[in-house]
């Protein structure tokens, strides 16, 4: 099996509050929280990255080749395309994803950023979250079309997240998903948390559309997670990426444990790196 795992969803604690970078705060506590109900052993293990070496430090121990940084850009969360650049550019063992506000930039300025985060700044794909915006709604709203032009035309991957805490839950659906994938063929979109808990839609979104790839992260140890593993051994070997999910999930603990899921030996592979690297287009 190869030694170079990629984590395709992972942020450092100190980047904002929302990930615990203060303790004694209400986001402190919820990040505890979450870790726990995902299973993690310690609920105050990212802690540990409260700078860039100790998130550094911590992507090497866990044996992880590169994390993948994602960036934000919704209400209350925003790191700047510049922001990730500065803190994956300094480090072989980081790659960074930007986003970009479509509602904030519209949709030629939102399209525009994308060119310069992609051919300036040099990062990897763009990250939308089309049910935490300003105004919710589905990944397929036109107000994304120019992003998912641009992407497509660039070869680099949109990634949507999507999962059970999404504020308004029937924005959860990933049926817009297999839209997306039907209008932009050349397009690979990412969904990251696996769109959980509509597991059997994703997967079936999967199946349909060979562009869309599924990051399950720390929703497949869920209830309902085993059938991301069954999916993979069979068409999905190709479409799967393991994700840490850091700082909501410790690092060391997700590598050890997507080890015990049950993927074949060659879709491991697949899941901690093959698919990664053909997706980011890493050499």
């Amino acid at each position: 099996m190869t030694t170079e795992i990629i984590d395709m969803r992972s942020r450092p604690s100190f980047l904002h509050d929302f990930y615990g970078a203060t303790p004694g705060t209400k986001e402190y506590d919820v990040v505890k929280w979450l870790n726990r109900r995902v299973g993690s052993k310690d609920d105050e293990h990212f802690t540990r990255s409260k700078n860039a070496k100790g998130f550094v430090k911590e992507v090497r121990e866990s044996g992880i080749h590169a994390a993948v940084v994602v960036g934000r850009d919704i209400p209350g969360i925003r790191h700047s395309n510049d922001d990730i650049y500065k803190l994956t550019g300094k480090h072989k063992e980081l790659i960074g994803i930007g986003s970009v506000d479509p509602y904030a930039l519209g949709s030629q300025g939102a399209a525009m950023e994308v060119e310069r985060a992609i051919k300036t700044l040099g990062l990897k794909g763009i990250n939308l979250e089309p049910g935490f915006a300003s105004k919710p709604t589905h990944a397929d709203d036109p107000i994304f079309n120019s992003i998912y032009e641009v992407c497509s035309k660039l070869n680099v991957p949109v990634c949507l997240m999507s999962g059970p805490t999404t504020p308004n839950f029937d924005l959860n659906n990933p049926a817009a998903v297999g839209r997306v994938a039907r209008a932009f063929p050349n397009l690979s979109i990412v969904c990251y948390h696996g769109f959980y808990p509509y597991v059997n839609e994703i997967i079936g979104v999967a199946f349909r559309y060979e562009n869309v790839f599924v990051v399950p992260d720390m929703y497949i140890f869920l209830p309902g997670g085993n059938l991301y593993v069954e999916a993979a051994n069979g068409f999905m070997k190709d479409q799967i990426m393991f994700g840490s999910s850091y700082p909501f999930r410790a690092m060391d603990q997700s590598v050890k444990d997507y080890k015990k899921l049950g993927f074949r030996d060659k879709v491991m592979e697949c899941v901690f790196s093959t698919n990664a690297k053909r997706v980011l287009k890493i050499k």
